[in-house]
């Protein structure tokens, strides 16, 4: 139970490190110019809500990824966060790209893939870290 804790507290706080500034600081007006914040403000809660809901996913999900896996714990994570980054990453830019008018797509594309790349590499890294005397025993 330990490590869950810990696998979705490390996904919620590296994900809020670099979804704030990266969304509300550094690229908040390109962002806005293509349309994608349609509110006034962001309803900050249920955004916090969707990250705690997606790394308690990740954290109950993962220690059967590395189940009878040998390797870099670290490279375990980053390989099963970003299997798992692919359903967010669809939704977040693909589905979103498709239900809003965003212009351009392309751009939008780009800085939302480069997003999720980041988040999930670095939240995967984290939880093979937090895993790794268990992914060496197994």
């Amino acid at each position: 139970m330990k490590l869950k804790i810990l696998s979705m507290l490390s996904f919620f706080v590296l994900t809020m490190a670099v979804a704030y500034p990266w969304h509300m600081l550094l690229f908040e007006s390109t962002y806005q110019a293509m349309g994608v914040f349609t509110r006034e403000a962001p309803i900050m809660g249920l955004g916090m809500l969707a990250i705690g809901l997606q790394g308690w996913a990740i954290a109950f999900v993962f220690p059967y990824f590395y189940q009878n896996k040998t390797g870099s714990p670290i490279k375990l994570g980053i390989q099963f966060s970003l299997i798992m980054g692919l359903l967010v990453y669809s939704v977040m830019v693909f589905a979103t790209a498709a239900k809003f008018m965003i212009e351009p797509v392309w751009q939008f594309v780009m800085y939302g893939t480069a997003f999720q790349i980041i988040q999930f590499v670095m939240t995967g890294a984290a939880l093979g870290w937090i895993h790794r005397k268990e992914i060496n025993n197994s």
